[in-house]
């Protein structure tokens, strides 16, 4: 088992539109308004940005999001990342009911010399931290759709 990469799948159920939970997640220049954990986004273009990640866990994180695909019709936002991580990240979002849908799926390895160490004891730590995080981002949405 390579203990430095991580699979992630996240599932959120949202009381709002499709439509409306997709142009947020677009917006990732947003986030940082939003997410907590999301403390900084410098747009490089129109499909790459510099993100700084930090969640209960006291480190940062900073990757290089690059778009690869982004298809309203079909609900998918998907980027490919450089830096501390490196890997795929992919937002899918679809009508359920009167609301929505949002599932997140991550596979990443991690590139953080001091994560790469602590790779193994702190396996489960950096699993739950990733967890928080995510919780702590739908919550933010939430809240900043109904606002909208």
């Amino acid at each position: 088992m390579d203990w430095t990469h991580y699979r992630f799948r996240t599932l959120w159920s949202l009381p709002l539109p499709p439509a409306d939970v997709y142009t947020a997640l677009e917006r990732v220049e947003d986030y940082p308004h939003w997410w907590p954990q999301v403390r900084s986004v410098t747009l490089l273009d129109a499909t790459t940005g510099i993100l700084t990640i930090r969640s209960v866990v006291p480190y940062d994180l900073t990757l290089t999001a690059r778009e690869t695909r982004r298809d309203p019709a079909a609900g998918i936002l998907e980027v490919v990342m450089t830096g501390d991580i490196e890997g795929r990240a992919r937002w899918t979002i679809t009508p359920d009911g009167p609301g929505t849908t949002v599932r997140y799926d991550q596979d990443v390895d991690v590139n953080k010399p001091l994560l790469r160490r602590l790779a193994v004891p702190g396996r489960p730590l950096f699993r739950a931290n990733h967890r928080l995080m995510m919780r702590a981002g739908r919550r933010g949405l939430l809240r900043h759709l109904e606002a909208v």
